[in-house]
């Protein structure tokens, strides 16, 4: 079977990849001509991918930035991003000028399934209009399908083979079109009745994870207040072997998921005349955890002695997620800024990200000796191989919000 990609992102590329060592031919298409080049040259910009696994296919990817190379393929999958703009509403805008470019490529026979995360309703209200200008209908002429991409970072447990994969399409012909892809890569295909479902199972799994965030992270300012460890209240439900999940708090969350996915739905429910407070709070909540940090990190530093002014603060990892150098909506960066903003002297340390061009900074190679020489350490996002404990033996004072050292017992390390 021959498969298009549209759209090398996060998704699309190991799609591709995972599709190509499964013996298919991909063509991947992507807007970005430096991005098609340098994979064309067999280099990975996605870390899940490196640039052996992409080597390894060479000759079985076709790597370009024309959309009319689709025009012969079995199946086309759409991987465009979906961002929040300015007013935290969904921008449409670059899948629907995608979906626009495929209305004048695409033929009969073929099955388009879209996989960038949406709200409900998006694949039939929007992609089917604008894919029928081609003078194709779909469930007719061409099969249409949603299928919410899983992808997890830096996660070596699941993949793309071993996540079960959900699929739902406008008829059942589009739905086993769209299985028939799948099951070509992965060991369990979800059929489900129809794209709506799909799109909003997607949200849900998102939506579920930000509420029992946010309410760890309410329940870890409350514990503050209380005087009481948030981590053991943790570690005691924990131990109930049933109806709890073991959620922990920290510094806000971050990727291209968590921070957007629910905003999604919320927005989408104001055409039904429905507030969804319960999931608007819950962003709330998260998105307000930096400026708490940043509390936390004036009442460190005022403890010891130091105003945040000229005071240096070294922050350790400032990607979003531990393992992985992904700045997607990372909380690191507003708490860097915040601490910045009020005159603090912000460094960092995280060996996934070299440098962050934003603020002028690159990363800090000798983490133990800067630690010697901050004022206050900050463990924003716990990368694996980094010594904690070490740092908070260094370090005058070490702040750390994710819970990574609260077993050592020392008074120098100070929790979220």
């Amino acid at each position: 079977m021959s498969i298009g990609i549209v759209g090398l992102g996060y998704v699309g590329l190991p799609l591709a990849v995972t599709f190509a060592e499964a013996g298919q031919h991909v063509i991947g298409v992507d807007v970005d001509p430096a991005k098609v080049e340098s994979l064309r040259n067999g280099n990975s910009h996605i870390e899940d991918i490196p640039d052996d696994a992409l080597r390894a296919v060479d000759g079985r990817i076709q790597f370009t930035t024309r959309l009319v190379e689709l025009h012969e393929v079995d199946a086309i999958l759409v991987c465009v991003p979906t961002p929040l703009n300015t007013n935290r509403e969904p921008d449409l805008g670059p899948l629907l000028g995608a979906t626009r470019s495929l209305a004048g490529v695409i033929k009969a026979g073929q099955v388009v399934i879209l996989e960038s995360t949406t709200y409900p309703g998006t694949t039939r209200e929007n992609l089917v209009p604008l894919l029928e200008e081609s003078g194709l209908v779909a469930g007719r002429d061409f099969n249409l399908a949603f299928s919410p991409e899983r992808v997890d970072p830096g996660n070596e447990r699941f993949n793309i083979r071993n996540t079960p994969k959900v699929v739902g399409g406008l008829t059942a012909e589009c739905t086993q079109r769209a299985v028939d892809v799948y099951e070509l890569i992965c060991e369990q295909v979800v059929p489900v009745s129809k794209p709506e479902v799909a799109e909003l199972s997607k949200l849900l799994e998102n939506i579920f994870r930000s509420v029992n965030i946010a309410l760890v992270n309410e329940l870890a300012i409350l514990c503050d207040r209380m005087d009481i460890d948030v981590w053991e209240v943790i570690d005691a439900a924990a131990t109930k072997p049933f109806g709890f999940m073991r959620f922990e708090p920290g510094p806000g969350m971050g990727g291209h998921c968590l921070p957007v996915d629910p905003f999604y739905l919320t927005w989408k429910a104001r055409e039904y005349d429905m507030s969804t407070e319960f999931i608007e709070l819950a962003g709330k909540v998260n998105q307000h955890m930096p400026y708490y940090c940043l509390e936390k990190i004036e009442r460190a530093l005022n403890d010891a002695g130091k105003p945040v002014k000229d005071s240096k603060v070294l922050v350790f990892g400032v990607a979003y997620k531990a393992g992985v150098g992904d700045m997607r909506e990372s909380p690191a960066l507003k708490i860097m800024r915040l601490v910045r903003e009020r005159g603090g002297d912000v460094s960092y340390h995280d060996p996934f990200v070299p440098e962050l061009p934003v603020y002028g900074l690159t990363h800090v190679e000798d983490a133990v000796k800067a630690a010697a020489g901050c004022d206050l350490a900050v463990i924003v996002t716990a990368h694996p191989g980094v010594d904690h404990a070490e740092i908070v033996r260094t370090a005058p004072v070490t702040l750390d919000l994710r819970g990574v050292t609260r077993r050592l017992e020392d008074a120098r390390a100070l929790q979220l």
